[in-house]
C-alpha cells in the first residue's frame, strides 16, 4: 500500500511539475523547480521501496528522509515567506493542497523502513 501511495505521488508530482514548468515557469520558478525536486524524490522512493536488498533499502532511507526534510523546510518557508512561493508546490504549507499526505507519508515510510530492515529477523 505504501509503495502504491508513493507511486501515485510520483505520478501526480511529475505531472504537476511538468505542466507548471512547461506553461508558466516565469511566474514562480523556485516553486516549480521545487515541485520537480519533489517529483524526483517520489520517483526514487517508489522504485527503491519496491526493490529488495540492502542497497535499495539505503536508497529508500535517503529518499524518504529527504522527502521529510523537504516537506518541513518548504512548509516552513512557504508559511513564513509566502512571497517566495506565489504558487504552491507539492510540499507548500506541509502539503496542504494534498491533504497533508506529503507530511504524513515520509513518517509512515520511515516507520515501515525501520520495521522492514534487511537482515532483521522476524519473530
Amino acid at each position: 500500500m505504501l509503495i502504491a501511495v508513493y507511486g501515485v505521488f510520483a505520478l501526480a508530482a511529475s505531472a504537476r511539475a511538468g505542466f507548471q514548468i512547461a506553461t508558466k515557469f516565469s511566474e514562480a520558478p523556485v516553486a516549480y523547480l521545487l515541485s520537480a525536486v519533489a517529483a524526483i524524490v517520489y520517483i526514487v522512493a517508489t522504485v527503491s521501496l519496491a526493490r529488495p536488498g540492502t542497497r535499495a533499502y539505503r536508497i529508500s532511507v535517503v529518499a524518504v528522509t529527504t522527502e521529510l526534510v523537504g516537506v518541513i523546510a518548504v512548509g516552513l518557508l512557504s508559511i513564513f515567506d509566502a512571497q517566495a512561493f506565489p504558487s504552491e508546490t507539492v510540499w507548500s504549507a506541509f502539503g496542504r493542497g494534498y491533504g497533508f499526505v506529503p507530511l504524513i507519508l515520509p513518517v509512515l515510510g520511515l516507520i515501515w523502513l525501520r520495521r522492514n530492515r534487511p537482515g532483521r529477523s522476524r519473530i
